[in-house]
């Protein structure tokens, strides 16, 4: 490829991470491909179906049929869709990212495509795949702090990968993270932090954030992101759950009753917080608990 298609192809890969997205990209392919009409067809793992997401000019609806949208490599498109259009000439591209997830489709129109149109396409398929994928969540890259693992969750439970983030294992595979993402999106907390007991037991910082899921960020949904951790502050497994109970505003009796211990044993546990976190009042260490995420999230 020469000069130019290179430079399109840089601009091609900076229009889909921008903000112009899919319609930036188009522009950028225009310059070396004669397109007349173009139509991006997102795969929906969850429905194991087909939809529109973005087209300019004629749109190709249905979607092809399954062994097509299978395939690897750029195509021609069938003639009756060229004959139903009245497309000149048809290119099809199967878009599959760089690890080989399948994420949808994108359909050229054009007059007469040059002979490099399909290594062209070949080459651009992982780039334009992040356009039409679903499962991909839209989270400002500030809210998510850099060595965390992460997955998103929509209001159906249903699990999506975060950009730019590796892909929490652990998070994913816990039964009850659905429903807690769902109770976070029903709160009015924008962001929430805290420790986790995984089921091997081991300790994970947690941060809990919204974000926008699903094609450009259109359902809400909530990120999970974790790294494992040992307790801050030297604290215990249970001073960890005292100082949770004293956070959420229980009395000394109260968090003896739900952690079936004695009064005085709740007592001597908050004296070693107390002097662990540099505090002198169940105020102070509440602030400094919900400030730094020091209480656990229960699921």
């Amino acid at each position: 490829m020469d000069q130019i298609t290179l430079s399109a192809c840089a601009e091609v890969g900076f229009q889909v991470a921008g903000r112009k997205g899919a319609h930036g990209a188009m522009r950028a392919l225009r310059r070396v491909l004669p397109l007349e009409a173009y139509e991006f067809v997102a795969y929906d793992p969850v429905t194991e179906r087909h939809r529109s997401l973005v087209s300019d000019g004629l749109t190709v609806v249905p979607a092809p049929r399954e062994p097509l949208a299978r395939a690897r490599e750029p195509y021609p498109m069938e003639g009756a869709h060229l004959a139903a259009y009245g497309w000149s000439e048809g290119l099809t591209t199967p878009l599959l990212l760089a690890e080989g997830r399948y994420t949808g489709l994108l359909h050229l129109s054009a007059a007469a495509f040059p002979p490099h149109a399909r290594t062209l396409m070949a080459a651009l398929s992982p780039t334009l795949a992040h356009v039409t994928d679903l499962t991909r969540c839209v989270i400002d890259p500030v809210g998510l702090p850099k060595g965390f693992a992460a997955v998103a969750f929509d209001r159906a439970g249903v699990v999506r990968d975060v950009a730019g983030a590796a892909r929490s294992e652990v998070v994913a595979g816990d039964p009850s993270m659905a429903a807690f993402a769902r109770a976070f999106l029903d709160s009015r907390e924008l962001s929430r932090r805290g420790l986790w007991q995984d089921a091997t037991g081991r300790w994970r910082e947690v941060r809990v954030l919204r974000a926008g899921v699903g094609s450009h960020g259109a359902l809400q949904g909530a990120v999970v992101a974790e790294r494992a951790c040992g307790l801050p502050y030297e604290l215990t497994g249970r001073e960890v759950d005292v100082l949770t109970r004293v956070a959420a505003g229980d009395s000394n009796p109260q968090i003896a009753a739900a952690l079936v211990l004695s009064v005085r044993t709740v007592t001597t546990h908050l004296e070693h917080i107390f002097a662990k976190l540099g505090c002198d009042s169940r105020t102070r260490v509440t602030t400094k608990a919900l400030a730094e995420g020091l209480c656990r999230i229960d699921l």
